[in-house]
Formats: C-alpha cells, sequence, structure tokens
C-alpha cells in the first residue's frame, strides 16, 4: 500500500490551512498515494493551550460543509483520507473525531478519540467528550483501518482492541510538541519514548503503525507558557517495528511511503503473539489499579 502524510505547520487561518491540505492531498494522489493521513485537529491551531469558551465556535458538524470539503478531494483523487476534525455532536457536546472517507468520496466511518489528556498546555478535557464508539476499525476499499488518535498512542490497550477487531494496521493522527522550558535532553527523551510506544504496538501486534504529527511552534494566547513547539517527526513503522520513513522534527514534509501489507501475515506466523496470550489470566487488566 503506499501511503501519503502530510505534516505541516499551522496558523490562525483555517481557509489557508485547508487549501495547503487539499494541494498537498493532490500532490499525493498524483505520486501514486492510496491513502493519505493528515495530522489531529489539522484545520485550525492546536486551539487546547488554553481553557476559553469561544474556542467552541471551531467545532463543525459530521457531516457538514468541512467533511464534504475532504469527501470531494477523496473522490477527486480516488484515495482513502484520513482526516482529524473537532466534532460538534450538539451545543456542549464535542468531540476529538477522525473521519475516514472511502475512494468514491463515502464516509467510510469515524472514531472518536477515547483517552482525552489534561496536562499544562493540552487541556483537552475541557473541550472533548471521550468517546463512545469503542476501539472499531473502519472498513475501507483498502482495508481495516485501526484509525486512533495522540494520546491513545500511548496505551497499549487500544492498539491490542484495534488488533483484535481485525485491523490491518494502526494509525494516530497527532499533535505532541515540547514544552520549551525542558532541557534538550529532556526533549529528547520524551520524542524517543513516543517513537518507542508506538514502535512497540507495531512489534506486538504484527502490524504497521503510521503517525502523523503536526510541526512548528504555536504560541499560547494567554502568555502563559512560551507555546508549543510541535516535534514533527511525522513515522511510518513496519510490523517488526522497522522505520520504513521518519519526517523531520522542523519542517513541514508530504511523502509517499510504499509499505508491504503481506510482511504482517510472516511476521504473525514468525512471533505467534495473539496465540500464545494467557487471556484466561488478564481479568485484572480491567481495574484501575491491583491495590489489594
Amino acid at each position: 500500500m503506499k501511503i501519503g502524510i502530510i505534516q505541516q505547520h499551522n496558523t490562525d487561518n483555517r481557509d489557508d490551512n485547508r487549501r495547503r491540505l487539499i494541494d498537498k492531498i493532490k500532490k499525493l494522489a498524483t505520486q501514486g498515494a492510496q491513502l493519505v493521513v493528515l495530522q489531529e485537529l489539522h484545520d485550525a491551531l492546536y486551539f487546547c493551550q488554553t481553557e476559553n469558551v469561544d474556542n467552541f465556535d471551531l467545532a463543525v458538524p459530521i457531516p457538514g460543509e468541512v467533511t464534504e470539503l475532504y469527501s470531494t478531494v477523496a473522490r477527486q483523487c480516488g484515495i482513502v483520507l484520513v482526516t482529524s476534525l473537532f466534532e460538534k455532536r450538539a451545543t456542549g457536546l464535542y468531540h476529538n473525531t477522525a473521519v475516514v472517507f472511502d475512494t468514491d468520496g463515502s464516509m467510510a466511518g469515524r472514531y472518536r478519540k477515547m483517552h482525552i489528556p489534561d496536562d499544562p498546555a493540552y487541556y483537552e478535557k475541557f473541550y472533548f467528550t471521550p468517546g463512545d464508539l469503542g476501539f472499531e476499525p473502519i472498513d475501507t476499499s483498502l482495508g481495516r483501518l485501526g484509525v486512533l488518535v495522540c494520546w491513545d498512542q500511548w496505551y497499549p490497550e487500544a492498539a491490542r482492541l484495534m488488533a483484535l477487531r481485525g485491523a490491518d494496521l494502526l494509525i494516530y493522527p497527532t499533535a505532541i510538541g515540547f514544552e520549551s522550558s525542558d532541557t534538550d535532553a529532556e526533549q529528547l527523551r520524551q520524542r524517543e519514548a513516543w517513537m518507542t510506544v508506538q514502535r512497540g504496538h507495531a512489534v506486538a501486534n504484527g502490524l504497521p503503525v503510521v503517525t502523523v504529527n503536526r510541526v512548528g511552534h504555536e504560541p499560547d494566547p494567554s502568555g502563559q507558557t512560551r507555546g508549543i513547539q510541535f516535534w514533527g517527526s511525522s513515522f511510518v513503522a513496519g510490523p517488526q517495528g522497522e522505520l520504513l520513513f521518519t519526517a523531520p522534527t522542523d519542517s513541514e514534509i508530504e511523502h509517499v511511503i510504499d509499505v508491504n501489507m503481506h510482511r504482517s501475515e510472516n511476521v504473525r506466523r514468525w512471533w505467534p503473539f495473539l496465540r500464545d496470550r494467557r487471556i484466561d489470566h488478564y481479568g485484572g487488566i480491567t481495574r484501575r489499579f491491583l491495590d489489594d
């Protein structure tokens, strides 16, 4: 499968962000991309740095005008397209939602982000209701896509459940970066931990992983911090965690990666982790903490 990724620096001009994305989607399609994956909340700045009720104006209905825009480009290019939108389900009810469009422009499915962080400069619990659609892969003409979103990428349970439901690959639209006061050594540890845990999901499940992050500096509107330096480093890993492509840390890029989807079959035969799981002894995993 030829997979296109777009790592982009956003501005506060949503129309321009969308225009640049669509131009890059079309470019990747001309280069042979069959699947194109966008970064998390790609239409706007990462607004979760502050808690501001006015930011709910950024949310869009699904389906709606914005989904029609991406539906059209998916159909025109004949690609499967993974988008990431701020969904307005109802006034006072919002989700961080990945929407997947098939090659004919139809909406193949959606995934609502399940794990919602609440950290300095990442105040997502203020904006997003946790997902209620479960860990269900989305069926497309290219296969079953295990689409998750950003903070989900730290949880092996989420990746495993997607794999157990028959996902052919794991996909993570992402928005993650450094707090500017972190030391260089701490920044390196964080970025390497981020890549390592996701490569571990590839190994543990015998599936390719596609992770697309944003890049560039976005200021804190409140001025309380020095903003977020998104670290880019979008990557594609094969089913043994091998890195097939890694994007730069500090610049935009769009790129097509050729992923051999048949390798997962052999890797899972060599390393039959699903066969050897001791599901009869995993009951404790559904508890918050084993403190007795």
